[in-house]
Parts: C-alpha cells; sequence; structure tokens
C-alpha cells in the first residue's frame, strides 16, 4: 500500500488526537473517565458472566462424560471457550494489570513480537520489511504493555492481507509540540483497508467488523497508549491498506 504523506490529503482517512496541547489534556481526560465507567460496568458484567459460566461449564462437563458422542458436545464446549476468551478480554480492558514502567527499547520488543508471529507470516507467505529509523529507540514504558499494542496492531495487519502480501514494520524519531521528541512506530499493510465510515470508531470498545471478533483490541491498545501519554493514528485507504502509528514520548538515550 502507498500511504498518503503528512503533507498529502488524508481528510476522512485518519483518526488521530493532537499531541500535547491543553484542547488534548481535556479530551485525554474525558475519554480516560469514559472509559474508567465503562471499565467498571464492563467489569462487573464479566465477572457475573464467569460466576454463571462455572456452573454452566461444570454441567457440560458431565455430560459429556455421560454422553461423549452426543451431536452438540463439541459445539457447546468450543461456545463456552470462546465466550469465556471474549469474558477475559472484558476484564483486561475494565482493569489493566497496572503498569510498570522503566526504559523500553522499542526495537527489542518489535522483534520479539515479530518473532512471535513468524509462523503466521511464513504461512501466507508474508514479506516482511524491518525500517528502524529510530535512533535512541528507547521510551518510557511497559514492554509487556506495549508488546501487547504491539501484537494487536501486527496480528490485525496479518489478518486484514491475504496471500503474498506486504508488512512493514518501521521507527523513526518525530517533533512533537513545544519541541517534544516521540517515537513513532509505524505498522502498515497491504490488506483490504478499512471504509472511511468505520475509522472513527476504530478504537471504540466493541465495535468490530470481524465476524468473530470482540472489538476489544484496538480500544485496550488505545488506552495503553493513552496511560503512556502517546496515542495512535491510522490512515487507510479501501483495497491498498492500512498504516497504524503509535506516537510515544522518546525515553532518555
Amino acid at each position: 500500500m502507498s500511504v498518503e504523506s503528512s503533507n498529502e490529503k488524508t481528510s476522512g482517512l485518519k483518526n488521530s488526537i493532537p499531541w500535547n496541547s491543553a484542547q488534548l489534556s481535556e479530551e485525554k481526560m474525558q475519554r480516560l473517565d469514559r472509559l474508567a465507567s465503562l471499565g467498571l460496568l464492563s467489569a462487573g458484567m464479566a465477572h457475573e458472566i464467569k460466576n454463571g459460566m462455572v456452573a454452566i461449564k461444570t454441567f457440560v462437563d458431565l455430560l459429556a462424560k455421560k454422553n461423549p458422542d452426543a451431536e452438540l458436545t463439541e459445539v457447546v464446549g468450543r461456545e463456552l471457550q470462546r465466550i469465556n476468551a471474549i469474558v477475559t478480554q472484558m476484564l483486561r480492558f475494565a482493569a489493566p494489570k497496572s503498569a510498570q514502567f522503566t526504559t523500553v527499547k522499542t526495537h527489542e520488543v518489535l522483534d520479539h513480537s515479530l518473532q512471535l508471529l513468524q509462523h503466521q507470516v511464513s504461512g501466507k507467505l508474508i514479506s516482511l520489511k524491518r525500517d528502524y529509523g529510530a535512533g535512541p529507540d528507547t521510551v518510557r514504558g511497559d514492554d509487556v504493555q506495549l508488546q501487547q499494542v504491539f501484537m494487536n496492531l501486527l496480528l490485525n495487519a496479518l489478518e486484514a492481507m491475504g496471500m503474498n502480501g506486504t508488512l512493514t514494520v518501521g521507527t523513526e524519531i518525530v517533533d512533537g509540540e513545544n519541541g517534544a521528541r516521540l517515537v513513532k512506530i509505524k505498522i502498515q499493510d497491504t490488506g483490504t483497508g478499512i471504509a472511511p465510515e468505520n475509522l472513527a470508531r476504530m478504537f471504540e470498545p466493541f465495535f468490530t467488523t470481524k465476524k468473530n471478533g470482540t472489538g476489544l483490541g484496538l480500544a485496550i491498545s488505545h488506552r495503553i497508549a493513552l496511560e503512556h501519554h502517546g496515542t495512535i493514528e491510522v490512515q487507510s485507504e479501501m483495497n491498498k491498506g492500512s498504516t497504524f502509528s503509535i506516537l510515544l514520548p522518546a525515553g532518555a538515550p
């Protein structure tokens, strides 16, 4: 995909938050307040669902032992696992693990994430390109949470592409407002792209265009970025691909 540069017209194709301004701070606080309220509601619902599922799973397991060849046994078990996965994601969104900030080398975390996805990359004959231009590449953050963000975006990119696509992972140092130095991490695919009407909703909890998606992966990623004093931007063009960019304050060299 040939993504338009910042100097080209991207009206309607970009969802981003302006960096380091009074308006940004207020918008961030309002968004975090909404997320906190939603988080409390989601946590309550998730715990109640999990409690109910314990009894259901016990009953289904007993039925499976008595009727191992029953036609619906496997289907019900698989659906219970799917529901449990959704509820687990809800809990992660509602009550994320407290961040442990240290100095993180983004290139190392990106390489580790790509290594974990090597099977998917090679299985679809995806061409992987690394373009690490950030020097230094350090940020202050939680490496586990940042890896979660990278993995979410990389998996989305792989899912958006068919065979023989191209996945480009790059970094660079950019200037924010008031002279702030930012590490920009870009994950670019040559997939199906995102419809313009869906771009503004990409980071909304439970919004998804995937058949079996939960709509929480990008919401969790965006929340983590905000808590790292950063943000995520997206540019996309239908049938050409998408580029997700994570902007984080640069750490000490």
